[in-house]
């Protein structure tokens, strides 16, 4: 895990008119919350929304990011993420005067309340009400949740192949599992936020469910053929599914999609 430093609070106090978006999921988020004309350059990755963003400068990948024409696009703040964004490439922006916001949206509520500091920092309201209709739907669902625990689903979720690799308890999408009614199988894995998994563990896990996102690493039909013949119940029950990979991984906005769509692949197991 990187180590450089994160806050839910922006360092800026005057609210941005030209922001560089180093963040996929930020960069949605910022369109959605109608402050997507301010946005005057975004990684190779930010594809949504695609009009919004089809015309806008390209400044390389969250890995590799183009320091130089970042610099030259004069923002007022870059927003990062403490998990895509290298530290070096944004001590370089802020050696160089640029304002970072280096963000860590590790659970749902995190994601929500850095949506209201978004709105706070740009000063413009004007979407509170969809937000507030976010944090609703996320008590509604955490709520239906709750009383189905004892019928929770036991969820496996890779994010890579090749190696096989997952989430433990310490991530965004373990949490938005847990609001959406299901329990992570590696939630309590000790090596890593992100640890290594072989197919004998995932077996011995005996899930329920298997979600196959499109992103990170892009699973097919293929990856879902080969976990079917997995000795599991998920395999049993036909409940090994493809899901669009932001559903799991972006905090932001895209949990508006999330919570409407994950909570029907997770319906209570009664028996396996």
């Amino acid at each position: 895990m990187q180590n450089y430093a994160y806050s839910m609070e922006a360092p800026v106090t005057e609210p941005p008119q030209r922001v560089v978006s180093l963040v996929p999921s930020v960069t949605e988020s910022l369109f959605d919350l109608d402050v997507g004309s301010r946005v005057v350059g975004v990684t190779d990755y930010c594809v949504r929304p695609a009009d919004g963003v089809r015309n806008l400068p390209r400044v390389g990948g969250p890995k590799n990011p183009d320091i130089e024409r970042i610099i030259g696009l004069r923002p007022d703040l870059v927003m990062a993420s403490h998990e895509e964004n290298r530290q070096q490439d944004v001590e370089a922006l802020q050696t160089a005067g640029v304002p970072v916001w280096v963000t860590y949206p590790r659970t749902v509520l995190d994601a929500i309340n850095l949506l209201w500091n978004i709105m706070h920092l740009f000063d413009n309201p004007v979407m509170v009400p969809r937000v507030r209709l976010i944090e609703q739907t996320m008590d509604w669902v955490q709520g239906i949740s709750r009383v189905q625990a004892e019928n929770w689903p036991r969820v496996f979720a890779p994010i890579w192949y090749e190696p096989l690799r997952t989430f433990n308890a310490d991530t965004y999408s373990h949490d938005l599992l847990r609001v959406c009614g299901g329990y992570n199988v590696f939630a309590e894995h000790a090596e890593g936020r992100y640890p290594v998994v072989t197919f004998d563990e995932v077996v011995s896990m005996q899930p329920d469910v298997i979600l196959l996102p499109s992103e990170p690493f892009a699973f097919t039909e293929t990856h879902q053929a080969l976990l079917a013949g997995l000795d599991v119940p998920a395999a049993r029950r036909d409940a090994i599914h493809l899901v669009d990979g932001s559903l799991l991984t972006w905090p932001g906005t895209r949990l508006a999609y999330a919570l409407s769509s994950l909570p029907k692949l997770l319906l209570p197991v009664t028996n396996s």
